[in-house]
């Protein structure tokens, strides 16, 4: 053998272990349902998802602009009997058993519900709960979602939660006593406040569905740095022009490309419950995924339980779960 054939070798090896969607299984005959679908992350996962052959539920607070999502999607090739625009408005616990009381009523079984959507940074807004705007879409709605929908994903072939975290979980915490904001608020501190909720949640739902014996996996993802409505619609002012104007020309990557890890967490069959899968590169800002820390903090099951204590109260939704 030839150096040259021991170069090419090394090449071919180490451009096989870089994960695309082109990976991916086949999905077909599978039932995925993605939060925020009509744009960014969302549009992304369900695009690659729809050409593995995945029926995809759409499920996208305003309904117009979800159907312009399958309309580009069609014409980009997409198969219009494999997706599937249901409205929901993850803020407003009503219309979060709305869709999922819909949802129930045409599907025995759901395989792998993406909790992906997400709003950033804005001013201080309340649900119609009284719930504080970020907490309530972000991490409130996506708990009760699952909850609501666990039964049809027992059911499920390889059924999988993956809930989108990100890189700014480690800088959250949990006001516990102002979780609302009433007292003091700030929009980048409540929405890593969210985000740190979201990552203890996935790792919380991966202890309490492994104690009850239960074929789901819950699997945590980030994005990353990528570029999304949330940086340029959701958040005002300096903060706008910083991370819209500035952060994502210079150092964000496309949505493709920051879909990866949750489409690996979603669908790699090697993927085990309670992992965090984000990008390999730098700060993982961006990059190819692979399997990343959560924080101590998130991963703290006295966190995990109080904020699950905490959300059931909050929603009115509890789990049916029960230790094996």
């Amino acid at each position: 053998m030839t150096l040259g054939d021991i170069n090419g070798n090394v090449c071919r090896m180490a451009r096989k272990q870089r994960w695309t969607a082109d990976l991916m299984p086949d999905q077909s005959g599978r039932v995925f349902v993605v939060t925020g679908a009509n744009s960014g992350l969302g549009l992304a996962t369900t695009r690659a998802l729809a050409r593995r052959g995945a029926h995809v539920v759409l499920a996208v607070r305003d309904e117009a602009k979800g159907h312009r999502a399958v309309d580009e999607l069609v014409a980009g090739g997409a198969d219009p009997g494999l997706l599937d625009v249901r409205r929901l408005d993850l803020a407003d616990l009503d219309a979060v058993r709305a869709f999922a009381d819909g949802l129930r009523a045409e599907h025995a079984r759901l395989d792998v519900l993406v909790n992906n959507a997400g709003v950033m940074a804005p001013p201080r807004t309340l649900s119609p709960q009284g719930h504080e705007l970020q907490f309530a879409a972000n991490h409130l709605g996506h708990f009760a979602l699952t909850a609501l929908l666990l039964d049809r994903l027992t059911e499920g072939r390889d059924p999988r939660v993956v809930t989108v975290s990100s890189v700014n979980h480690r800088q959250g915490a949990l006001r516990f006593d102002d979780l609302s904001g009433e007292r003091a608020y700030a929009p980048m501190t409540f929405y890593n406040q969210s985000k740190f909720a979201n990552a203890v949640f996935g790792r919380e739902l991966h202890r309490r569905l492994g104690a009850a014996g239960s074929p789901v996996r819950s699997v945590l993802a980030h994005p990353g740095y990528t570029a999304t409505r949330l940086q340029t619609k959701d958040t005002r002012g300096l903060l706008r022009l910083v991370l819209g104007g500035i952060g994502n020309p210079l150092f964000a990557q496309r949505p493709e490309r920051g879909a990866l890890p949750q489409l690996y967490a979603a669908t790699e069959p090697s993927v085990a419950g309670g992992e965090f899968i984000g990008p390999d590169g730098p700060g993982e800002l961006r990059g190819d995924p692979t399997r990343v820390r959560l924080s101590e903090a998130a991963a703290d099951p006295d966190t995990g339980r109080r904020l699950w204590e905490e959300s059931e109260r909050l929603t009115g939704v509890r789990f049916a779960l029960s230790a094996r």
